[in-house]
């Protein structure tokens, strides 16, 4: 990923937050066939003061991206979407892609069973904790007895990253006018639409004009 001093996303707290509200995250891995690539959900890991992230894989993708052998990348993206040059005040314009993006790379570190259980038990707990009526991996007896038998399906790991490029490119080099227009529109009903981009754009910004 370019980056780009306007952009960068340097706060560990800040790129921890980008996790924890997008937790859907793509691994990649280089091994001597070529790319490979899977997508697996990923938790902070709260343990540590350190940017360090947990998951899991199903076997047998931990001997498909040969994990703990050579490094990975793990990408993560938060709200994103287009912005038209017609929402701009100047011309000429041309049009461009809002996002957020974290690129986490490293070695992974591969966890015991003991710990990869406890780490599967934390994954259900953190979406099941928006239910109604949550559903805990040892919950039940029954649903506790199903869970160990599949959890050996599964490979867990810790990835404390040694290379870390984070971006967040919400129109931060565009005049206060200008962005209050493009949130306006992704706070709309047109085709282009997106709360979730048009809300992260505002706290960004609304922190930036806080600061001066």
């Amino acid at each position: 990923m370019r980056q780009n001093p306007s952009f960068a996303l340097a706060d560990v707290e800040e790129i921890k937050r980008l996790i924890r509200l997008n937790p859907w995250a793509t691994i990649v891995s280089s091994i001597a066939e070529g790319l490979v690539a899977s997508h697996y959900p990923i938790l902070v890991d709260e343990s540590r003061d350190e940017l360090s992230i947990v998951t899991h894989v199903g076997r047998p993708d931990d001997l498909v991206h040969e994990l703990g052998q050579h490094e990975i990348l793990v990408v993560v993206q938060g709200p994103h979407g287009y912005i038209s040059p017609g929402w701009y005040d100047a011309n000429p314009a041309v049009p461009t892609w809002n996002f957020t993006a974290a690129h986490l790379g490293g070695v992974p570190e591969i966890l015991s069973d003991e710990e990869n259980f406890e780490v599967l038990g934390k994954l259900v707990d953190h979406f099941e904790d928006r239910m109604p009526e949550p559903r805990r991996m040892l919950g039940a007896p029954a649903d506790a007895a199903y869970a160990q038998r599949i959890s050996s399906g599964t490979v867990g790991m810790r990835l404390t990253p040694t290379k870390i490029v984070a971006k967040s490119k919400l129109s931060q080099n565009k005049p206060a006018e200008t962005v209050d227009r493009i949130i306006g529109e992704l706070e709309g009903d047109g085709v282009y639409a997106s709360r979730d981009l048009a809300a992260e754009m505002r706290r960004v910004h609304d922190r930036m004009r806080a600061a001066r």
